[in-house]
């Protein structure tokens, strides 16, 4: 009777130890998948937060920058034309400056804006000249310059005031936007006494 009783409870014994290794190996596995989980989320996580560092270093560094001064065609004394010329930053990338075609359906990359305290023209015409370039492209490359014309005649024919016209002491904006890189903003002011070419400070 004894012996049998012994041999039922080591039976028993048996049976719960093999319950308790399935549940242990079940634990086992259950926690794997969910570290495997964590960590492939984090890493995503970390992948994703290391895009938009670098699309945020992309889109604040600076990509051009004005070589000189800046001048200003006048015509009666008021301001028709802006002068300036442009090369790559230090590191900068390549920028495509093809000119605006004239047409309603703007195709260029690098879009300049005028800006003054009575008018704002979100795209305004311009044209470049390659100072030291014969390439056939119009993208601005390392040690290259290139001189930008900005018509603003149309600032000029669009004011209801003759107060308005960009003339002596007027203050005004241009902003050159390209495609990758920080905007470039150009404040200027025309002097007080004018020829028909003026240094814009």
């Amino acid at each position: 009777m004894h012996k049998s009783v012994k041999r039922s409870l080591e039976k028993q014994g048996g049976i719960t130890g093999i319950e308790t290794a399935i549940i242990l190996i079940a634990f086992v596995i259950v926690a794997s998948v969910f570290a495997y989980v964590v960590l492939s989320a984090g890493l995503f996580s970390t992948q994703k937060a290391k895009e938009a560092i670098h699309a945020g270093l992309e889109e604040a560094k600076s990509t051009i920058e004005v070589k000189g001064n800046i001048y200003g065609r006048m015509e009666n004394s008021t301001l028709q034309e802006v002068y300036f010329t442009l090369a790559t930053t230090t590191g900068g990338d390549t920028i495509d400056f093809t000119p605006p075609s004239g047409t309603a359906n703007y195709t260029n990359l690098v879009v300049i804006s005028y800006t003054d305290q009575y008018q704002i023209f979100p795209t305004i015409n311009w044209t470049l000249t390659k100072l030291n370039s014969n390439g056939a492209d119009n993208l601005l490359d390392k040690n290259e310059l290139f001189m930008i014309t900005v018509d603003l005649s149309i600032v000029s024919a669009n004011v209801s005031d003759p107060d308005w016209l960009p003339g002596p002491y007027h203050k005004f904006q241009l902003e050159v936007k390209p495609p990758v890189g920080a905007v470039l903003v150009l404040e200027r002011t025309i002097p007080a006494r004018v020829d028909e070419i003026v240094n814009l400070y």
